[in-house]
């Protein structure tokens, strides 16, 4: 089978037209056509229904594209068997100031000779695509959302419990706490402007709001962390959450605060996510490393969701 042919049927079921699918390919239309004609006869099926909005997927094609991306997905893990010693470990991270990129950060200081490429995906859903399809080699994150386990070719593990902290200004009623508990942040409003609905960390706060009876808002554009601490300096009746390890540095004027929560410490758990085939000698590294340096998981006195446990 003309692993070609396959890799340009999936761009036209992707792009749903033979024209557009020509253009990402850099191909001509007559080109296309030609592949999907050789595909078709080797198959012996139809695969295309052409309509007047472009092109359908016939019942064979529909049953043919998941093998298809596979296909595709194990000829990339194929080619870069071969090539992975001479490019960087690609490892994803949700944003900069997090406690995940300190977890790098402490790889590449431990590993300094290893090269790095670090990505900033949204979701687990696009790292898992990404990982599946090795266009990228890790993914730090909360291992998956309810009800959407691991693909079995996935790998996790667990690498860093980190505590929340409540942020306030220096008005807010808890601003002179040294710690607070959750039952204590009960009807507080707590402002968290960045969770994106359908995300792992968007469910980790629902179920922590709705364990502990907690008001978290999500309203409003994101502008960033700047613009949120600088709301939530000025604004009394504002609080937001944010991990033990995240980097942040503001005007002295704020007068922020970071208060513990305890009793019980709820926890974000950061998983380390790869593709069981991998090859990449970094990729053995990190892991070596992160199971080196993480601590205990699920201590006494610690809250996660239960979903955060299961692949």
């Amino acid at each position: 089978m003309d692993l070609e042919a396959v890799r340009t049927f999936a761009a036209i079921a992707q792009a749903g037209q033979f024209q557009k699918a020509a253009a990402d390919l850099s191909l001509t239309q007559q080109a296309v056509s030609k592949r999907v004609a050789t595909l078709e006869r080797d198959l012996g099926v139809r695969l295309f229904t052409r309509t007047p909005r472009g092109a359908e997927l016939t019942i064979d094609g529909q049953a043919f594209l998941p093998h298809a991306r596979e296909l595709l997905r194990a000829a990339e893990r194929a080619a870069a068997s071969v090539r992975s010693t001479r490019r960087p470990l690609r490892v994803d991270v949700i944003n900069s100031r997090g406690a995940q990129s300190g977890l790098l950060r402490g790889f590449h200081h431990a590993h300094p000779q290893t090269d790095l490429d670090v990505l900033m995906l949204l979701d687990v859903d696009t790292a898992v695509t990404a990982i599946r399809s090795g266009t990228l080699d890790a993914s730090f994150r909360a291992v998956t959302a309810p009800g959407r386990p691991l693909p079995g070719d996935v790998e996790s593990v667990r690498v860093l419990d980190e505590p929340l902290h409540l942020l306030t200004g220096p008005a807010h009623a808890l601003a002179n706490a040294k710690s607070v508990t959750p039952a204590q942040l009960t009807g507080h409003r707590i402002w968290m402007p960045g969770i994106a609905p359908g995300t792992e960390w968007g469910a980790y706060y629902d179920d922590l709001a709705a364990e502990f009876g907690l008001t978290i808002e999500t309203t409003g554009p994101n502008f960033g962390s700047d613009a949120l601490l600088d709301t939530v300096a000025d604004t009394p009746a504002l609080a937001t959450f944010m991990g033990e390890h995240t980097r942040l540095v503001w005007p002295a004027g704020q007068d922020l605060r970071r208060i513990p929560v305890t009793d019980p410490v709820p926890v974000y758990p950061h998983s380390l996510l790869w593709h069981r085939d991998n090859p990449h000698p970094a990729l053995a590294s990190l892991r070596a490393h992160l199971t080196a340096t993480a601590p205990g998981h699920d201590t006494p006195g610690t809250w996660t969701p239960p979903w955060t446990n299961a692949r």
